[in-house]
């Protein structure tokens, strides 16, 4: 499956973003989704992952509570709607799509990977 990530930009502290990864190929409903975020000089870590019909959800502890993932399975798309936005949130995210159709927060649960979408949250 090719995914093809898109909604980051520039945002203040406090304000909202929605990012959007739309899948093609093979069939997107049968598989969690996931994102992911790397911040510059740091490792790529876990932002968020739902299952594959949206019935489970998960998200790390640092995004609890301000963002939200969900998905459109007839449009074969994923979303990460963000906000409370701080700078800390400043990264290039990334989407994913499992290996399972449950959730996971590894990165070796995810077998394909879209090209990123840069978020930068200006204090």
């Amino acid at each position: 499956v090719q995914l093809q990530a898109s909604g980051g930009g520039l945002v203040q502290a406090g304000g909202s973003l929605r990012l959007a990864c739309a899948a093609s190929g093979r069939t997107f409903s049968n598989n969690a989704m996931g994102w992911f975020r790397q911040a510059p000089g740091k490792e790529r870590n876990f932002v968020a992952t739902i299952s594959w019909n949206g019935g489970t959800t998960y998200y790390a502890d640092s995004v609890k509570g301000r963002f939200t993932i969900s998905r459109d399975n007839a449009k074969s798309t994923v979303y990460l709607q963000m906000n409370s936005l701080k700078p800390e949130d400043t990264a290039v995210y990334y989407c994913a799509a499992s290996r399972w159709s449950s959730i996971g927060s590894y990165r070796y649960d995810y077998v394909n990977w879209g090209q990123g979408t840069l978020v930068t949250v200006s204090s």
